[in-house]
């Protein structure tokens, strides 16, 4: 005669295998997604970390190929010290500030590693050499982006030009009906200019010059001091 199952003591909670089967899986799956949540949680911190330690200017500098060549130039010039004492740094000009353009950067930037292990410009006379190539792809850059970078600072909208030097004022103005971008007028603003590019530059003044004169600007405009024609009269 087989044994009649036994009823649970009273108060007692019977739980089935499946059910603790499922409950134990379930226990799992748990586990392993706050796993991976911490492992990403740690990797994006981790990324961005590296990120943000190579977009400052101690590493632009911790080359010496930057800081014994264009960085000393640098600290010459009105980005560096000024009388507000508001300065830009490397990434501040040569990295993008919206995310997915940074990375971009960085991922671009591994080329430059590449030259630094083969000792592309070592030294002077190398950098030298090479130096109008490299200033031709920065500007060839910022002419692309509408100089993004110079206007996370400047922006010609919100300038006073009645503050500026005539020229100054009349530049700016004839930028925006040219629709010029900053790096076509301000090459060499934070850098020494390569010696070969000089002759070009020459060459865009005097064919800014013809355009000035055939759009009839006041020669005043530009050259301040200049002797000016009497009211009504033209020279």
């Amino acid at each position: 005669m087989q044994d009649l199952p036994t009823a649970a003591p009273p108060g007692s909670k019977s739980v089935s295998p499946r059910l603790g089967a499922l409950f134990r899986s379930n226990a799992r799956c748990m586990l392993v997604m706050a796993g991976f949540f911490l492992v990403g949680i740690l990797f994006w911190g981790g990324f961005n970390w590296a990120l943000e330690l190579t977009n400052t200017e101690a590493f632009c500098i911790s080359c010496h190929e930057m800081e014994r060549n264009v960085y000393r130039e640098f600290r010459h010039t009105i980005h560096y010290a000024n009388r507000t004492g508001v300065r830009a740094t490397c990434p501040d000009c040569h990295v993008p500030r919206d995310w997915i353009y940074k990375v971009v950067r960085k991922i671009r930037a591994t080329n430059e590693l590449y030259h630094w292990l083969r000792g592309s410009i070592d030294t002077r006379e190398k950098f030298l050499a090479k130096r109008l190539e490299l200033a031709g792809h920065v500007w060839s850059s910022m002419e692309g982006t509408d100089s993004r970078e110079c206007r996370n600072c400047h922006d010609i909208g919100f300038m006073q030009l009645d503050s500026q030097s005539r020229m100054a004022r009349k530049m700016h103005a004839l930028a925006v009906s040219w629709q010029k971008t900053c790096i076509d007028c301000h090459k060499g603003v934070a850098h020494t200019l390569p010696e070969e590019i000089l002759p070009a530059l020459e060459a865009e003044l005097d064919t800014m010059h013809e355009r000035l004169e055939a759009e009839g600007v006041p020669c005043g405009d530009c050259h301040e001091g200049i002797a000016r024609p009497p009211e009504g009269e033209d020279w």
